[in-house]
């Protein structure tokens, strides 16, 4: 008998599935808001801050984040580091469209993404860049907080 063959593509991510079910929720909203748009409805109203795509990525030097704005313009951006925090959020606004607009699925309104950094991030030296609509905030990596071997004494 022959088994399916598992193959391994280095490090395994963990698996949340919490994450899984708020990212079928949202793939969900967006799909009933675009098939039927409802404005008046307190409970349907598109609002409330959303989170961009985003990827995290731990390098040997630092942290980077990288977030997808296409179309928006940095001074439309505010990223900010408070309290071992990294705080990215702003607006995207509707544009003006002389036409019918038959499908709707770009995100507009406010965004707004926060994450907590480790012990070992140097909060001092962030920096941005914002290039072809991706936003890549690097934040920099200290020694403090950076594991060490101890050796053990005694018999």
């Amino acid at each position: 008998m022959t088994h399916p063959v598992r193959r391994s593509t280095g490090a395994h991510p963990a698996w949340d599935p919490f994450r899984e079910i708020e990212d079928l929720r949202t793939r969900m909203d967006r799909l009933m808001h675009a098939t039927f748009p409802i404005t008046g409805f307190p409970e349907f109203d598109t609002a409330e801050a959303w989170a961009p795509l985003t990827d995290v990525e731990d390098r040997e030097d630092a942290y980077l984040v990288e977030l997808e704005l296409p179309g928006v313009d940095k001074d439309q951006i505010t990223v900010e580091v408070v309290e071992g925090e990294l705080d990215v959020h702003g607006e995207i606004k509707e544009r003006e469209r002389t036409g019918v607009v038959r499908r709707h699925t770009r995100r507009i309104g406010q965004f707004d993404y926060r994450a907590t950094l480790p012990p070992n991030a140097d909060t001092e030296h962030v920096s941005a860049d914002l290039t072809n609509g991706v936003l890549t905030v690097r934040v920099p990596k200290t020694e403090r907080g950076k594991s060490q071997r101890v050796e053990i004494t005694g018999g």
